[in-house]
């Protein structure tokens, strides 16, 4: 890579720590994984081992004490590994899930769960989705009322990643049911084998394989007072502030995912013969190259100059929502250039280039969709 003034030293090995570990435990084993529809839990306490699941995490509680230039790193790098699935269940318990902990858990609560979290003895999930509520937040159903020094729940959620394998679950309900729109909501901690909180069935998907995604119901599940993570009625704007890293992480992952598809299929068509040639050589085939590469180095910068941004402690929510949008729009632009350059071996089951191509297509839904985002960017303009 040639050289950026967004990051230092660290991040620079950081990064090849990241591909290394990639390279050996992840593309041997990515395939199998991918048909039992789970990451090993094994490979998560490796990570942890390894420092990569407390980047941004306070050293306090064994995190790194990094900023979100270090996720990004890591996301973009486990972008490169093809296999999605793996890449959505590390981040998900990295920076989507496990952050509403950290930022806005009490310093009991944070020196009761983050430790295990970070050395991946834990595995989190964020419940914010259900059916009638995706990237409209504020219309979530599901409901806790105070009973004494207990809440109770009452509601279901879906498209849940780390939803089977998870151990602890950071759950969005409705405290004030007469709030109006994004009021009212709060944010609690659950854990596994609470009673009347069940897991329902894994749900298959086009692509993401290789992660768990499940749908949760919560049946008068009494939890704790001292569980509510963060103020009552303020969970929406935790679950805003959450987002912009959720979001960053989802478009690192997208440019990592972008440029390895590339590089396959450069070092294809290098290698196949037709018309007498390499198709490298054929002026059309060069062109759609170059307008790939072009696409993907521009969402490279954005993203970096954005994490970059928030490093610093920008207000940055229109530089987030635009590279969300278009950083993860650009990505399935050029998986499918992708695919059409690899002929009809990219329709191929077998083939990587056809897995990564069902992988990203989600990008553009999951964590606000592109309709959304451009709305964001709308507002401030």
């Amino acid at each position: 890579m040639l050289p950026t003034p967004y990051f230092l030293e660290e991040h620079h090995m950081l990064r090849e720590q990241v591909r290394r570990f990639v390279e050996k435990e992840i593309l041997p084993n990515g395939d199998a994984w991918e048909q039992v529809g789970c990451v090993p839990r094994a490979l998560l306490l490796k990570m942890g081992e390894l420092g990569f699941l407390g980047l941004t995490h306070d050293t306090d509680y064994g995190g790194s004490g990094m900023d979100v230039r270090a996720a990004t790193v890591l996301a973009e790098e486990l972008g490169r590994c093809t296999f999605a699935g793996v890449t959505i269940t590390a981040l998900v318990h990295t920076n989507m899930a496990s952050p509403h902990l950290a930022l806005a858990g009490s310093p009991a609560q944070k020196q009761k769960y983050l430790p295990d979290i970070i050395q991946g003895k834990k595995i989190t999930a964020v419940c914010v989705t259900e059916p009638a509520a995706g990237s409209d937040v504020a219309g979530i159903k599901t409901r806790a009322v105070r009973d004494g020094d207990n809440w109770i729940i009452n509601g279901s959620k879906i498209f849940i990643t780390n939803g089977v394998q998870g151990d602890i679950y950071f759950v969005a309900v409705k405290t004030d049911p007469n709030a109006k729109g994004s009021r009212g909501i709060s944010m609690f901690i659950v854990e596994k084998g609470t009673p009347g909180f069940s897991i329902g069935r894994s749900l298959k998907k086009h692509g993401w394989r290789s992660s768990d995604t499940a749908e949760l119901f919560f049946e008068d599940v009494r939890v704790p007072a001292e569980n509510l993570l963060g103020e009552e009625n303020k969970g929406f704007y935790a679950v805003m502030k959450n987002f912009q890293h959720e979001r960053i992480m989802l478009a690192a992952m997208g440019v990592g995912e972008a440029q390895k598809a590339l590089d396959l299929t450069i070092e294809n068509v290098k290698q196949r013969q037709a018309f007498g040639g390499a198709l490298f050589d054929k002026d059309v085939v060069r062109l759609k190259l170059a307008q790939a590469q072009t696409k993907v180095d521009a969402a490279r910068n954005f993203l970096y100059y954005v994490a970059w941004l928030d490093a610093q402690g920008h207000d940055c929510i229109k530089e987030v929502s635009g590279l969300k949008a278009w950083a993860c729009e650009v990505t399935n632009e050029v998986m499918y250039d992708c695919v059409q350059l690899h002929g009809g071996m990219g329709f191929m089951a077998e083939s990587v280039i056809e897995r990564m191509y069902r992988d990203a297509r989600v990008l553009t839904i999951g964590g606000g969709a592109t309709e959304v985002m451009y709305g964001e960017v709308a507002k401030r303009l």
